[in-house]
Formats: C-alpha cells, structure tokens, sequence
C-alpha cells in the first residue's frame, strides 16, 4: 500500500512541475506574439494562434514525458532534471522562433495571430516540435 502511496505522491509532484512548465510555455507564446494570447484564441476563434500555443504545448509535453520515463532513481534528482530540460525546451524553442523570425520577412510574431490562415503558422508549430523532440533525444 505504501508503494501506491509514494507513486500517487510522485505522480503529483510531476504533475504539478508538468504543469507549472506548461503555463510557462502559454506564457512564452503570449510574450512572443502581439496582442493577448486568451483572446486571439477563445474571442477572436485565431486558429494561427491556436497552433502555435498548441505545438509548445505538445512539445514541453513531449520533454517532460521523456524526462520522467527516464527519470534517475533519485526521486529528488528526477525532479530537478525534469524541470531543467523543461526550461531548457521553453529557451531553445524561443531562440528557434527568434532565429525564424530574423531569417523570414517581416514580424513573425505578428504573422502568427493574423486572422487569415498562414503557411509561417506550420514552419513554426513544426519547429516547436523539432526542438522539443532534439531535447527530448538529448535526456535518453
């Protein structure tokens, strides 16, 4: 019975670092477009900005999920390295829409909240995805 009760207790201190690093990925999204980030997607129906938040999310999901599978023995040490590899996703995947941004016409950022749909909206949620799956790599 003790052994459920650990779990139970690990799976909710991972939860809520999972969590915590998923509000910082709607932050960095919010930070890095114009415009609020909640009414572009819930009032203004903006599937550009849906995208976008959706594939950080997919991508701090997917670090996060690869960091606990192959979490250290160390409950504690597991924990740190989760929320370092989550930090470290949220940066580089910040540094690679900064890098787009400086290499493509224009703002990037506001590209990706106009309300017409627009190809740049797929080079970045596939980039999200590719940093996440290179950091994730990088934990194995």
């Amino acid at each position: 019975m003790s052994d459920i009760v650990n779990g139970l207790g690990r799976a909710t201190a991972y939860g809520g670092l999972g969590l915590v690093l998923l509000l910082l990925g709607i932050v960095l999204v919010d930070v890095l477009t114009p415009g609020k980030l909640g009414r572009q997607i819930w009032q203004e129906r903006n599937r550009n900005a849906a995208t976008v938040l959706s594939s950080a999310l997919l991508g701090i999901g997917g670090i996060v999920f690869t960091s606990i599978w192959t979490t250290y023995e160390d409950f504690s040490k597991g924990l740190v390295s989760t929320a370092a590899f989550g930090v470290l996703g949220l940066v580089m995947m910040a540094v690679a829409f900064l890098v787009v941004d400086l290499v493509t016409p224009g703002r990037l950022g506001a590209t990706l909240v106009e309300a017409e749909p627009h190809p740049a909206v797929w080079v970045t949620a596939s980039c999200n995805l590719a940093v996440s799956a290179l950091i994730s790599a990088s934990i194995a």
